[in-house]
């Protein structure tokens, strides 16, 4: 006979979300998949009432009543509230049982826009790929003229006799490396990520000090992390520069938005996920990076190609920030994923705790 610890970690390793709860209708326990569907701490949410955990938008009290009176329920593509203001929409069924003489209910939830979620992360990395594929070839091709040009410059520079034209063969140099320089920031890093062990809450806090000063008093800066999280093995400065992009960028457009009614926020918040698939690969522990804003969100006809390198929402921006992050990202066998409407905007950069 399988001892206790057997079935939990069996009940732990499945994809369908578990919750049992008692009489009173408190969670006693739910598996990792139903930490990760509903992006709670297992550990906070022992002894919390259910409607803390999540809310049936369509008929919450038909829910409560259903879980009160003892009979079975199930019901199809409901839209399930989440603690952090996220919808998510499910099956669920409702369950009774007795254990030890004790009546306890079984929640069974199954995501169903999880196979939406993992094929759009699929479409996302190959056209990473794709893309990055391309920009190498282009910068193959310009890199070798302008190396040309500029030495053609060095050249002509040296035999000019009237000082003054030096002028135009400067002006030549100079944009041919700015040039240049453009196509090295479109490649993203030139070498692989130098792994470490890193603590993402030093990486966190490193953003929120340079962000902190650049926001000069403009901008609220909220933490909301999770302690628990272990050590990822990563490289510390790459992973500054991703987070260090994503929230400039968030900053950018809220305090150049002349329609910003609330002052403008910025939440940094780290949770754990179990069981999570990125890409093609199902890792058993993730790290979950949210950065969130109130600002005016992105504009929809962008929100597809957000990640391809020349593509931003401001007139003066030049549309690498995030296309080096997600390359960042993809290097670490992670992904960014983005949601946004007006007043909210969260980006999420999930990376394997397990590689």
């Amino acid at each position: 006979m399988a001892d206790l610890a057997f079935y939990l970690q069996l009940v732990n390793n499945l994809e369908t979300a578990v919750l049992i709860l008692d009489k009173s209708l408190s969670v006693q326990y739910l598996n990792a998949s139903a930490e990760a569907l509903l992006q709670v701490s297992g550990r906070r949410c022992v002894g919390e009432h259910i409607s803390q955990v999540f809310v049936d938008e369509g008929d919450q009290a038909a829910f409560i009543e259903s879980l009160s009176s003892g009979n079975p329920y199930t019901k199809r593509e409901a839209e399930l509230l989440l603690p952090i203001a996220q919808k998510i929409t499910v099956d669920y069924s409702v369950n009774y049982f007795v254990l030890d003489g004790k009546p306890n209910t079984l929640i069974e939830i199954h995501p169903r826009d999880r196979l939406l979620r993992i094929s759009r992360e699929e479409e996302l990395i190959s056209n990473q790929a794709a893309t990055q594929s391309l920009v190498r070839g282009m910068a193959h091709e310009i890199k070798n003229p302008l190396g040309g040009i500029r030495g053609s410059a060095q050249l002509l520079e040296r035999m000019l006799e009237n000082k003054e034209l030096k002028e135009f063969t400067d002006i030549i140099i100079d944009e041919v490396d700015r040039l240049k320089n453009l196509v090295d920031r479109m490649l993203g890093p030139n070498k692989l990520p130098e792994r470490e062990p890193t603590n993402i809450h030093e990486v966190l806090e490193r953003v929120h000090s340079l962000i902190t000063v650049e926001a000069n008093g403009q901008l609220t800066l909220r933490r909301d992390y999770d302690p628990s999280i272990p050590e990822l093995p990563a490289d510390k400065e790459q992973l500054i520069q991703v987070v260090l992009n994503i929230v400039r960028n968030a900053m950018q457009a809220m305090l150049s938005n002349p329609e910003q009614a609330q002052p403008a926020t910025i939440i940094l918040r780290t949770r754990s996920v179990r069981q999570f698939t990125i890409g093609h690969t199902r890792h058993r522990l993730v790290l979950h990076i949210s950065i969130i804003d109130n600002g005016p969100g992105i504009p929809e006809h962008i929100r597809e190609s957000l990640f391809y390198p020349m593509i931003s929402g401001r007139a003066d921006g030049t549309g690498l920030g995030l296309s080096i992050a997600q390359s960042i990202v993809s290097q670490h066998q992670g992904i960014i994923e983005c949601e946004s409407s007006q007043g909210r905007t969260e980006f999420s950069i999930y990376l394997p705790l397990d590689s």
